[in-house]
């Protein structure tokens, strides 16, 4: 898509560019009645003025003639429906049925800060952050379209209701669309006592309304960052440093680089050559035809990767460093308690990996001239995205205006990492070349600069009494974590990603200690699906299978025993065994004739309660996943169809995470430079996926990420229990297996 001044939502996104007014952009949006038709500027205005963020209609909607609504959301979609969310969080108080809405990414601004203050797509926060908040904005503009109507009716507000789109007067049976009624209604001042509906009348929270970005991405119209063009814009690849921290030194064959078709420069860029062209398909093959030396400065500006640097010596590091580090829960006295028992230990690992999204990174700047800057990016957080196009650009925030499309993919991977992004480098050539630049990382540029899970290990010491109850947990987590590394580390603090799935687990243990061993790592490390639960939830429920097995315990009463004075995970994982037929530890023979086992495990993350259980059998020494059942308490359902959708999703990458992906380093290179030598998990290594979801009515939790943390221990389960062998570290295809007889 060609981004220009005669498409609607273009004219939307650049209005504070061009600075118009209020009534220039309803003239210039072809008659468009709206309600809060100056949102853009508002957005950027507000940021001189006390917002209550989430609270002005005038910031969040636009009603058209045609009786349609375009709504900017604080969230950016990448496949997690969260437009769809809000369209049915808004739309079930404004009375709008979520179908006739349009939704965008809304721009930087103090009106969107609904996440506790903050605003960024991730932690699964975007629905149960902003829920009460959507709800009340839809209410005020039902309410400002009531009192509308009342006014050109000469009636009073509290006879009229409304149908979906339409204000009704029942005494005359008057009608009037919204979108006669929004031009009017958008000059009235904000109620501040809008009633809200009662959930029993709730049309559309609550059930699987069809997603409303399903037509545009299965018929090719949904345009990433990736799809766009700005008018007079050349397009830029990129060869990065093999090892951060390196600068590009001399070019020994630059100037014939120069003489290659379509390329009109080359830049040197902090770690790294642009080679700008015509085509990006030029650039690219001149790019990656340019023979670098790679220095290394005095003063490195980025991290350094050693020269010697393995994923394997890392191992070890983390292995060796002492604890007990700083202490994130501590319950009874844990000392006490390992004296009390026999006592179990194991120390269990789990490997760096890629986000590998299907979105190729890209970013789009433009230098106006007015001085101010466009950039297109895919982000989680545009007000950070602003600050760093802002800083690469040497102007005042305000001066940047940041559009945000939808997203092909994150996982955490469109976060703020200076590094990890090709925004500070369009800035700079746009900046350079004075005209506007798209910047697209190749498939191996970005696995080279990705900001990766990190590598991460755990050590767990257990005592159990005589009659198989655990008395004691101690775990030493080892590492680093995105949150201090985004954040900034407090030095005497636990990072909680470091931590988060180890502690505060709903287990009757009487003595816990949960501590953190700070190791720094030289990657680029960053937030990856469910963070720090994503590998902790496989250590900690894959240890208490150890711990049952050693007290001669099945793992599901085990459970079911800590869990006696927690109805409600009680409830879920005997919902979880009764969705499967039935507590079938194994190994038992199958009907095909396979050998198979189960594992289950459990999972606390982000506001919501999991519960998963793997059925798998062995072929040829490799895992086999035939089904996969997850019960999942979010405590209150928005869209129950997307929840099944995450979740069935959230399976995958769990398995895949589970069963083969590894980003391994040696000699301070990454092995594995796209996706022929980095396995992610194939199609026929899908199993059945089998979804229930509880509606317990407990504060409502997240859904992208809880899905996940319980599938990889739910699978190694399974595999000790059918082998004998217990994994202690991921993926699982590094071992060889052979089934019990």
């Amino acid at each position: 898509m060609q981004i220009n001044h005669s498409d609607p939502q273009s004219k939307v996104q650049s209005a504070t560019i061009f600075k118009l007014t209020r009534r220039q952009f309803l003239a210039g949006s072809a008659g468009a009645l709206a309600l809060g038709a100056s949102f853009p500027a508002l957005a950027q205005a507000g940021a001189q003025e006390t917002v209550k963020p989430g609270s002005r209609v005038q910031a969040y909607l636009l009603i058209r003639p045609d009786n349609t609504v375009f709504l900017q959301s604080p969230f950016v979609e990448g496949g997690q429906g969260v437009n769809t969310a809000m369209a049915q969080i808004i739309g079930e108080e404004l009375d709008m049925a979520p179908a006739q809405f349009t939704v965008q990414c809304a721009p930087p601004g103090p009106d969107y800060l609904v996440v506790g203050g903050r605003r960024f797509t991730g932690g699964s926060r975007s629905v149960r952050s902003s829920y009460d908040a959507m709800r009340q904005l839809g209410a005020s503009a039902r309410m400002m379209l009531m009192q509308a109507a009342a006014k050109q009716w000469g009636v009073a507000v509290d006879t009229l209701t409304t149908e979906p789109g339409v204000v009704v007067h029942v005494a005359s049976n008057r009608k009037l669309a919204y979108g006669e009624l929004a031009q009017a209604a958008f000059d009235l001042p904000l109620p501040t006592d809008a009633p809200l509906r009662s959930e029993q009348s709730f049309r559309w929270i609550g059930k699987p309304v069809p997603r409303i970005d399903v037509r545009d991405k299965s018929t090719g119209r949904a345009q990433y960052t990736i799809d766009l063009t700005v008018p007079d814009m050349v397009l830029a690849a990129v060869q990065h440093a093999p090892r951060l921290g390196l600068e590009p030194g001399d070019i020994a064959n630059e100037s014939p680089v120069r003489q290659m078709p379509g390329v009109i420069s080359i830049n040197r860029l902090p770690g790294a050559v642009a080679v700008v062209a015509d085509q990006w398909w030029r650039a690219n093959k001149a790019a990656q035809a340019l023979q670098v030396t790679w220095q290394t400065p005095a003063e490195p500006k980025a991290r350094r990767m050693p020269a010697d640097f393995s994923s394997q010596a890392f191992a070890r590091q983390l292995r060796d460093a002492a604890g007990p580090g700083m202490v994130a829960q501590s319950v009874g006295d844990v000392a006490k308690g390992l004296q009390a028992g026999r006592v179990v230990e194991a120390i269990y690992e789990a490997p760096f990996l890629a986000h590998g999204q299907l979105e190729p990174p890209s970013s789009i700047a433009r230098f106006n001239a007015d001085g101010t800057l466009d950039v297109w990016a895919p982000n989680q957080i545009p007000d950070g995205f602003r600050n760093i196009a802002a800083k690469a650009a040497g102007l005042p925030a305000e001066k940047v205006m940041v559009h945000s499309p939808p997203l092909g993919g994150f996982f955490g991977r469109q976060f703020l990492y200076e590094a990890a992004l090709p925004l500070p480098q369009a800035v700079i050539l746009a900046k350079e070349l004075k005209r506007p630049v798209k910047v697209i990382w190749s498939r191996e540029q970005e696995f080279l600069r990705d900001a990766l899970r990190p590598y991460s290990l755990a050590r767990f010491k257990a005592a159990i009494d005589e009659a198989g109850k655990v008395v004691a947990m101690d775990i030493e987590a080892v590492g680093e974590g995105p949150m201090g590394r985004v954040f900034g580390r407090k030095p005497d603090a636990a990072d909680r990603s470091v931590v988060e799935g180890l502690n505060d687990r709903p287990y009757a243990i009487p003595n816990v200690r949960v501590s953190h061993v700070p190791v720094d790592m030289p990657p680029v490390i960053g937030f990856w699906r469910a963070v720090g639960h994503s590998m902790n939830e496989y250590f900690y429920e894959t240890f208490l299978d150890e711990v049952a097995q050693a007290g001669q315990q099945d793992p599901y009463a085990l459970r079911l025993a800590l869990l006696a004075d927690k109805p409600r995970h009680k409830h879920l994982l005997t919902e979880l065994v009764n969705m499967a037929g039935g507590w079938q530890r194994g190994p038992f023979d199958a009907s095909d004739g396979t050998r198979r086992a189960r594992g289950l495990a459990m999972a606390s993350a982000f506001g919501s309660e999991v519960a998963a259980m793997a059925e798998v059998s062995i072929d040829q020494g490799a895992v086999v996943v035939h089904d996969v059942w997850v019960a999942i308490d979010p405590g209150k359902v928005v869209n129950p169809a997307v929840i099944k959708q995450q979740v069935q999703s959230a399976v995958a990458l769990g398995l895949s995470e589970t069963l083969v992906e590894s980003y391994v380093y040696e000699n301070g290179e990454p092995q594995a430079l796209n996706f022929d030598r980095y396995a992610i998990l194939r199609p026929s290594q899908m199993p059945n996926v089998h979804v229930q979801i509880i509606e317990s009515g407990a504060e409502m939790g997240g859904i992208g990420e809880p899905g996940l943390p319980a599938v990889p221990p739910a699978v190694a389960n399974a595999v000790a229990t059918l082998t004998g062998q217990r994994p202690r570290s991921l993926p699982l295809s590094q071992y060889k297996f052979e089934p019990l007889a």
